[in-house]
């Protein structure tokens, strides 16, 4: 840190010289930039703030009376204290620098024994270039430290504790719903640092830059790439050391910021390719770059799968612990065996099915496949076995328990690259159905997913996240300051279709009560809800608000 006026007047030269603080006390603890000396009395316009002046007076000596005005240039200058060295019998200058202290801002010290100036300077000036030293060495270790974290590809949480380890607070990562992604606690238990986040979250307004903001200052920095931020990084609880050097802590949120955005986008490229190494052949049919039908059938054929005029594809995906919360292995050698395991359990089937299939990994977690028909009625009886298989040998596919895996149908095509495009369709319609909260079917077609399924899918986009914040954020903020359930209020609505006699007959609410609740809901969105496109829109806001809360 800087050194302050106080801590100046304890340097030796100094203390050996008497000082006495005549006024302007409260200022004592000023970072001092600089150390000017002048001889002048209209010294103001050479400073740029943050200066302790030093003087020999003598100019005051000429004309005492000039002594406030003298004072109040530094004020408005900026200066950060003055030191008058008063040695001999210089009474009339004592007495008038003594009377205009007592209204001053700047702490104004006179010594009474000589002192060298250059002496100050040159101590000054030195513990002034460390402090910028160590500035320059702290930020370059924060350079590092985040540089290391990004060349690993650490993950969000290894970045948060690194953050608020050297910001020396709790750090929180959230996303634009104002849901929690990661944190690090400092001296804070979680349950004060989480307690009603989000309401807490949406009271504090997200700022242009990394700055503070709120009713609890909130110091915050936007996580994402230019226009694609997708949430960001908060100091919610600052400590003594994060207030004593802000601008350090801003750096460490910022590069902390920089850090999660980049390993979020090296992530991405490295599922791609990770997807590539696993999909092999499937993968390159799906992709095929000038590969033809001719081609593709060869190289499958090379592989088991019979030539046929009807080709379905297949996605198998890791089933959703109670309808929505992952279910993969904390050991990917884990995940990777029940790959394997559901690969085997598919060949040992097929063989009593009239069909043949080409099976691969292709990504974790999911299992894609081609399977091979020679007539259009087989489907729904080999689909049937297949799920039996996936289910494993203690569970029937029928069964009302959810399976160990979900399992996506694309639609039926007459080539083999056709089949192999469908794949995508496939493995949209098996994560959508992961996400639905009732069981009881073998296989999931598109028809059964529909657009519940696909906001369930997309409930994590940061742009969908977005869009429900834009249509809801009134009636949100309104239920955090708990201003009435008008979320409820607008779900019942929309789910009648927008008939409001239908709910006033329903029981709901009396009809005078019902119309006025409606009113103040219409003037709360700022939309007219007769519109047929906003009830729409707002239908499908509120649906992903709904299963992203789920």
């Amino acid at each position: 840190m800087l050194p302050t006026v106080s801590h100046i007047l304890q340097l030796p030269v100094l203390r050996a010289a008497a000082p006495k603080v005549l006024g302007g006390t409260t200022g004592l603890d000023a970072p001092v930039r600089w150390v000017h000396v002048s001889e002048i009395l209209d010294v103001g316009n050479l400073l740029s703030g943050g200066e302790l002046v030093l003087t020999t007076g003598l100019e005051l000596e000429k004309s005492p009376e000039e002594s406030a005005s003298f004072i109040r240039s530094l004020e408005a200058a900026g200066a950060a204290g003055l030191i008058v060295e008063l040695v001999g019998q210089r009474q009339r200058s004592r007495t008038a620098l003594e009377k205009a202290a007592r209204t001053a801002t700047l702490p104004v010290v006179v010594v009474e024994h000589r002192m060298r100036f250059v002496q100050v300077t040159e101590i000054v000036h030195r513990m002034i270039v460390a402090e910028q030293l160590e500035r320059v060495e702290r930020a370059r270790d924060v350079h590092e430290a985040f540089t290391v974290l990004s060349l690993e590809s650490a993950d969000t949480q290894r970045v948060v504790e690194q953050a608020a380890s050297m910001i020396g607070a709790s750090v929180v990562l959230e996303d634009l719903s104002h849901l929690v992604l990661a944190y690090a606690g400092q001296h804070v238990s979680t349950t004060d640092l989480l307690d009603d986040w989000e309401r807490r979250s949406r009271t504090t307004p997200f700022p242009a830059h990394t700055a503070r903001s709120g009713p609890e200052q909130w110091l915050q920095a936007a996580v994402g790439v230019r226009q694609q931020v997708w949430g960001r990084l908060v100091v919610p609880t600052p400590s003594a050391a994060f207030d004593a050097d802000e601008d350090m802590a801003i750096m460490v949120l910022e590069r902390a910021a920089q850090t999660l955005a980049i390993n979020r986008l090296a992530d991405r490229d490295q599922r791609e390719l990770s997807h590539h190494a696993q999909a092999g052949l499937l993968n390159a049919l799906r992709q095929p770059r000038g590969l033809s039908e001719a081609e593709a059938l060869a190289r499958a054929g090379s592989l088991g799968l019979k030539r046929a005029p009807y080709y379905v594809p297949l996605v198998f995906r890791t089933a959703l612990q109670a309808w929505g919360s992952p279910v993969l292995p904390a050991d990917p050698f884990a995940g990777q065996q029940d790959e394997r395991e559901l690969l085997e359990r598919l060949a040992k089937a097929l063989k009593s099915s009239a069909g043949t299939a080409l099976a691969a990994s292709i990504q974790s977690g999911s299992v894609g496949m081609i399977l091979a028909l020679p007539a259009r009625q087989q489907e729904e009886a080999t689909l049937q076995i297949l799920a039996e298989a996936a289910a494993g040998p203690t569970v029937e596919a029928s069964s009302a328990v959810p399976p160990a895996w979900i399992i996506g149908i694309g639609r039926m095509k007459g080539t083999l690259l056709e089949a192999a495009a469908g794949i995508d369709e496939a493995a949209h319609v098996a994560e959508s159905a992961a996400t639905l909260r009732e069981a009881g079917k073998p296989y999931y077609r598109a028809t059964d997913v529909r657009l519940r399924g696909l906001l369930s899918l997309l409930r994590k986009d940061p742009r969908v996240q977005q869009f429900v914040e834009s249509e809801l954020s009134a009636v949100l903020q309104a239920e955090a300051e708990g201003k009435g359930e008008y979320l409820e209020l607008l779900g019942l609505y929309l789910g009648s279709g927008g008939n409001k006699a239908a709910m006033a007959r329903s029981g709901y609410l009396s009809r005078p009560t019902l119309y006025a609740r409606l009113a103040k809901l219409e003037e709360l969105l700022a939309v007219d809800l007769d519109d047929a496109e906003s009830r729409t829109s707002l239908h499908v806001a509120l649906l992903a608000h709904l299963i992203r809360g789920q």
